[in-house]
């Protein structure tokens, strides 16, 4: 039998799924800063074009969030 829908703490996880990533392109920038020297152009590519999706995965948290809302709103 299927669990049923529980929403409760939808937000709660998106919120932590937020200040996570936010903490991953934190580390990530202070990362390239730092050794920027010493990586290659290629290296400093990738972890500029990973720190860009997880920009475009702050979007949609937030997005769903918004949703998140809006659902409870009209419950």
């Amino acid at each position: 039998m299927a669990k049923p829908d529980n929403r409760a703490d939808n937000v709660e996880h998106l919120q932590n799924n937020i200040n996570h990533t936010i903490e991953n392109i934190e580390e990530a920038e202070a990362y390239l800063a730092e050794h920027a020297e010493e990586i290659s152009p290629q290296e400093q590519e990738q972890i500029r074009e990973k720190n860009a999706r997880r920009r475009e995965s702050l979007d949609s948290f937030r997005s769903e969030i918004r949703d998140e809302a809006r659902h409870q709103h009209n419950e």
